[in-house]
């Protein structure tokens, strides 16, 4: 790889750089597997609902609040219920409610076991349907010191020496700030709604759309003000977040596939104007997704994009937007031919999410290229929609150039690891190899639809989208899924010229490898690991190779 590559690929891969720094350990500890498992104190209650209040202090770094979380008993109660609150944050005290809303008692302390990041609950007099558990909680959190790589809370100062506050915490998890259900698998059913108290100088956004105030702040202090935020789908945890600064906003309509869909978006009032042009690049943006994977998932929440302190990130129906108002990404094309540079990436990239990653979520975040992969292929898609399939092509061929082959792309399950940060290019790879080997873009496009349809706003592992594909495309890519997503190899077809005959077969590959592909002159060939023979179409041998869409290697 040229240095120019590398230079590229330190800058690029914000959520993978800081995963594959993490991804060095080869030992987990006890604190892994509880923040990673869901253990029998998870298992037994499912989240309903999360309301979470916040006030955050800039000078002192900290934060307070109460989160009220509803659950549903699943199964018969474990011997405690785990929350999970990171270090240094504290939980002050807990209170066990009705399904009403009535307070029945405060949890003693005597009740309440904490190891490390996991708190345990008594969990035996919670013997009810459904009920709800107000959590009070204090604290320093984590600061983010490269966002939204190396997430936590964000505190920063926008160009005009004012406050600017937010979080970015996927990976990391949202018990870096507030107590809840830290795994991927349980979001609220009902969704979830955050109050903000914050500087009346300042403006708080969120999540969803403006709401009347469920819980009142505790200690609400002279010249703050509380904001509420609700949004009404299923959420993942680290989606859930406060921006809170010098925002104005603006907003439009868009007519999609179920009708009229809100956009919204909040700026820093300097920058107001270089939005209102940059952001006309949002509505062509969903048509072209709409077309390829189905409505917007959260139409009752709408849309929304709203200025962050770093890059950004997938906040679902909020999106962190940090690209500076420039095209490509923070203005280079990360494919190298120049196909990326005319669009907005992060408006394209993080807004593929609301269907990958929000509409659909991993259990596991070592099932992570699930979300990455095709929210990756979405900027080729995108491509597609406006330019044609070859420059489609053209850009997710140039993406190879970042891919590193440096671990296989699923992490370790239950210790919340993630795998390679090739779940990004690579990832992307393995899908455009695979609408190859369908060969029916009709087809192709009705399984990205029937994925978001049929998972809508569900958590799902690597085999069900494995089957899913397998199912609906009448192939069986089993052998394809286990060579891109569980090794590192790159299979390497030989070729060999035999008279008018053409010999072949599957190298450094998993045993089992039978991948199909096309060859340059337009023949199928079906190849295995054993040698095969089969006539040359066209009798020439000279430059024969394989159809640069399949992600393999030749060795002629």
């Amino acid at each position: 790889m040229k240095q120019t590559s590398l230079l590229l690929c330190a800058l690029l891969l914000g959520k993978l750089a800081a995963g594959q720094l993490m991804n060095q350990k080869k030992e987990f500890t006890r604190q892994d597997s509880l923040r990673g498992t869901l253990n029998p104190n998870r298992s037994w209650w499912d989240v309903q609902k999360y309301i979470i209040t916040v006030t955050p202090d800039f000078e002192k770094r900290s934060i307070s609040g109460g989160v009220g979380i509803t659950y549903k008993r699943v199964a018969e109660p474990a011997a405690y219920l785990q929350l999970d609150l990171q270090q240094p944050m504290q939980i002050d005290s807990i209170w066990r409610m009705d399904d009403k809303g009535t307070v029945l008692e405060r949890i003693p302390g005597s009740s309440i076991l904490r190891e490390g990041n996991a708190w345990l609950v008594d969990a035996r007099r919670m013997t009810a349907a459904e009920g709800t558990l107000m959590v009070y909680f204090h604290g320093i959190p984590r600061p983010a010191l490269n966002p939204p790589w190396d997430g936590g809370w964000i505190w920063k100062k926008d160009k005009q020496n004012r406050p600017w506050m937010s979080v970015a915490c996927q990976g990391l998890g949202a018990s870096v700030w507030y107590p809840c259900k830290d795994h991927q698998s349980d979001e609220p059913d009902r969704g979830a709604t955050l109050l903000i108290s914050a500087p009346d100088t300042l403006v708080a956004v969120a999540n969803g759309r403006p709401s009347v105030v469920e819980l009142t702040m505790r200690g609400e202090q002279k010249g703050y003000r509380s904001t509420t935020w609700k949004v009404r789908s299923p959420i993942n945890n680290y989606n859930i977040v406060p921006y809170i600064g010098k925002y104005v906003s603006f907003s439009d309509t868009l007519m999609g596939e179920e009708g009229k869909l809100d956009l919204h978006y909040w700026v820093l009032d300097y920058n107001l104007e270089k939005a209102k042009k940059q952001f006309e690049q949002v509505k062509p943006m969903l048509r072209a997704l709409e077309y390829w994977f189905g409505p917007y998932p959260f139409y009752t929440d709408g849309y929304k994009l709203v200025e962050s302190p770093h890059l950004g990130m997938e906040h679902q129906s909020a999106i962190a937007y940090g690209n500076q108002y420039k095209n490509g990404y923070l203005g280079t094309d990360l494919s190298g031919t120049g196909r990326g540079k005319n669009w907005d990436y992060i408006i394209v990239h993080e807004s593929g999410h609301e269907w990958f990653g929000n509409n659909i979520t991993t259990q596991d975040i070592a099932d992570m290229w699930v979300q990455e992969g095709f929210t990756d292929y979405s900027e080729t898609l995108f491509i597609e929609y406006y330019q044609g399939k070859a420059a489609a092509s053209e850009y997710v061929i140039g993406l190879r150039r970042n891919i590193q082959n440096d671990k296989p792309i699923i992490g370790p399950y239950g210790v919340n690891e993630e795998g390679s940060g090739d779940m990004y290019f690579k990832g992307a790879n393995l899908i455009h190899t695979i609408r190859q080997i369908i060969n029916d873009d009709k087809l192709f496009r009705d399984i990205l639809r029937g994925l978001n349809r049929d998972f809508r706003h569900k958590t799902v592992t690597t085999r069900q989208v494995e089957e899913y594909i397998n199912r609906k495309s009448g192939k069986d890519f089993t052998s394809v899924f286990d060579q891109y997503l569980r090794n590192t190899r790159i299979p390497e077809l030989e070729l060999q010229a035999d008279g008018d005959k053409l010999k072949f077969r599957w190298t450094n590959c998993a045993d089992g490898f039978n991948m199909p592909v096309r060859l340059s002159n337009g023949q199928w060939i079906y190849p295995t690991t054993t040698e095969s023979k089969i006539k040359l179409e066209g009798g020439r041998f000279d430059g024969l190779t394989v159809d640069p869409n399949f992600y393999v290697r030749v060795k002629s």
